[in-house]
């Protein structure tokens, strides 16, 4: 399939670049995305109002698409902050100093265990559940918040959503669309999902100890996580109710993960039994503590996790809204101005890279990493892998071999950069239960993530 790319594709391409330029440099997006959107919409109405209204309307978009991830941390976020006032977490995580004693024994039990959650439950509420029990652990033993959060999101958005071998979203859509069985492309996505997860986070965790080992990354990300008592004065919480409460929380937690498994409860769904279990928490938290003031403490606690979610996802929103525009959100924020054939900006340009490379299996392997890593910049993950399937079945035929290493090839790279560990709003979840900045986390994950696609796509050339 030829596609034509017009003024809209080059002027998306360049400023993707351009943000992508600008944050390598550490520098902030919000301008070039917010002209970016101007630019785009101005090409496509030719109306300078138009374009003007479609930077705010791409601002709703985006903040429509994000408010679930937004409202789950903010109420993780509002439980914590009660728990820790009352001194609950503290005694809830005392249990686990006894099994966690290194920096290194923390982030390999932190990622291994989001990774086992991820798989059956996907990463988002896998994050909620392992950020609300281990992290305060790890960041005990000395292992910095940005490392937690750099092993949940590579274990988690990484290994575990882009193989997918348990709920199998992501390989049904990969399979549909390569024409070939869904356990192929499982079976051939297995070799290459775990050297891309064993070759990142061993990667991720050399760069991390030689940052610990240099003290390049600042100690005040361990301030947030202290387990002294910080109990408020005019709590009325007695010792015994802080027991109760440090048992009832993960026996609590723990129903979820059996009514998950029972249930089938997946992705949002999921997401949502934790979000509601932490405010019944909160609520029964605050009722006993405050007691007559309660009522003021359950809003007070709900609006400084409200506080705490947009003051993060603040500068996460006009990006969002600008790489949105590159996938299914055009039509919603722009209009119908795409020509027919158009598959969306960001699918249209994968296309055409799959049309201008030579055919073979090494070219082959290439290219599917390329164009996986090129859809997942709308930092959907999923939205592009349907592409990826389809290139790989085209190449496959030239080639003559190879439909489903090359389909999971795609598919690893699409996930991995969007689903994802390299998008600043995907690795949201993580970054803000860790409490660190979104955009030091996927810096911290570039090189690493980078070196391993690299390393796949070589053992993928192999195997085509």
């Amino acid at each position: 399939m030829v596609i034509e790319l017009n003024a809209l594709h080059w002027v998306y391409l360049i400023f993707t670049l351009l943000i992508l330029g600008f944050m390598i440099a550490k520098r902030d997006t919000t301008l070039i995305c917010i002209a970016g959107i101007l630019l785009l919409s101005l090409i496509a109405t030719n109306s300078i109002y138009s374009s003007i209204i479609n930077i705010f309307n791409s601002f709703i978009y985006a903040i429509v698409e994000l408010l679930g991830t937004i409202l789950i941390i903010s109420i993780i976020v509002g439980m914590s902050s009660i728990l820790s006032k009352t001194g609950i977490s503290q005694m809830m995580i005392s249990p686990f100093t006894k099994l966690i004693k290194t920096p290194t024994l923390a982030y390999w039990v932190i990622g291994i265990v989001m990774m086992v959650i991820s798989w059956f439950f996907w990463p988002s509420p896998a994050v909620a559940l392992v950020g609300a029990v281990l992290l305060p652990v790890a960041v005990d033993v000395g292992l910095p918040a940005i490392g937690a959060a750099m092993a949940m999101n590579l274990f988690g958005h990484g290994i575990a959503l882009s193989g997918d071998f348990v709920i199998q979203g992501a390989p049904k859509l990969t399979a549909d669309a390569a024409g070939i069985p869904v356990r192929e492309v499982i079976s051939a996505s297995i070799p290459l999902v775990f050297v891309m997860g064993i070759v990142t986070t061993l990667v991720a965790f050399i760069f991390l100890r030689k940052d610990l080992k240099n003290n390049k990354i600042k100690a005040l990300n361990l301030d947030d996580y202290s387990n002294e008592n910080i109990q408020e004065e005019g709590l009325a919480i007695s010792p015994r109710m802080k027991k109760f409460f440090s048992i009832l929380i993960p026996i609590l937690f723990l129903v979820d993960v059996i009514v998950m498994v029972l249930a089938k409860l997946q992705g949002g769904d999921a997401t949502a039994l934790i979000g509601g279990t932490a405010v019944l928490i909160l609520i029964l938290v605050t009722m006993t503590s405050y007691r007559k003031k309660a009522l003021e403490q359950i809003t007070s606690h709900l609006v400084e996790g409200l506080k705490f979610g947009f003051q993060i996802f603040g500068p996460i929103i006009p990006i969002a809204a600008f790489f949105y525009i590159g996938g299914d959100g055009f039509a919603s924020i722009i209009g119908d101005y795409l020509p027919e054939t158009s598959q969306g900006i960001v699918n249209d340009l994968g296309l055409a890279l799959a049309n201008v490379v030579p055919l073979n299996a090494g070219i082959g392997a290439v290219t599917l990493t390329t164009v996986g890593a090129i859809t997942g910049l709308d930092g959907s993950g999923f939205s592009g892998i349907s592409l990826a399937g389809s290139v790989a079945r085209l190449f496959s035929i030239a080639i003559g071999r190879g439909i489903a290493t090359l389909t999971a090839l795609g598919q690893i790279a699409a996930i991995w950069v969007g689903g994802g560990t390299l998008i600043p709003w995907a690795v949201i979840p993580a970054a803000a239960i860790c409490k660190v900045d979104p955009f030091e986390l996927t810096r911290r994950n570039f090189w690493p993530v980078v070196i391993g696609l690299v390393v796949t796509t070589i053992v993928g050339m192999f195997l085509v």
